[in-house]
């Protein structure tokens, strides 16, 4: 199955450098690359690529609005979004988290990460860079907002989970590293995402250190 990639980056610099090292794999497609955020709404939706993949800064509509309007809450049939950024841009990040985005790398992963990030968004899953994660979230790590008290919490091992997700673990990774089976370390996710009402890792990520989970 090739993955359909949109790309929507205002220098075009960097999306030729994209659309060269994802049309080069086997299994993606770029079948979009485009300048602004409104064009990117346009495209995604005539389009529905598998993975789009957004700046934040764009003009007419920045990366934010974007995620907001092809993933946030509220959205019939969300598309999978992954912001690309830098680290002078942290406020911009934790909006994107918040308005829907399935992972974010910096600009200078390299294309082993990027690569790597748009396979996991294509299978549902989310890539967060370890240093981003760590670093950016752990910046951010006091509240914004109150944490409603949940009705069904968390047990101890999902506890162990979420930790473990927030600082950017893998499955296979919480799975060794928890000693228990990868279908055992989904089943805790699948019970995580129904108690927090998210629906992917990142979200998972930004409640831990919202409620103080991570510290």
């Amino acid at each position: 199955m090739t993955i359909r990639v949109l790309i929507a980056d205002d220098q075009q610099l960097v999306r030729t450098g994209f659309q060269m090292i994802l049309d080069a794999q086997p299994d993606m497609e770029v079948v979009a690359a485009v300048a602004d955020g409104a064009e990117a709404v346009s495209e995604a939706r005539r389009l529905r690529p598998d993975v789009c993949l957004l700046d934040i800064r764009m003009p007419k509509l920045d990366g934010l609005e974007v995620t907001r309007v092809l993933a946030g809450p509220g959205v019939e049939n969300p598309l999978r979004v992954v912001i690309v950024t830098t680290f002078d841009l942290d406020e911009y990040v934790y909006g994107a988290l918040r308005s829907g985005a399935t992972g974010f790398l910096l600009k200078d992963s390299g294309p082993t990460l990027l690569i790597e990030a748009v396979r996991a968004a294509a299978a549902g899953d989310a890539l967060v860079s370890p240093s981003v994660t760590v670093r950016l979230l752990q910046h951010l790590a006091q509240p914004k907002r109150a944490v409603p008290a949940m009705n069904d919490p968390l047990t101890d091992r999902e506890l162990d989970v979420v930790r473990l997700i927030a600082r950017g673990r893998t499955n296979q990774e919480v799975a060794a590293e928890l000693f228990v089976s990868l279908s055992t370390v989904k089943t805790h996710l699948g019970s995580i995402f129904a108690k927090l009402g998210v629906r992917n890792r990142v979200e998972i990520a930004a409640w831990a250190w919202e409620s103080g989970v991570v510290s």
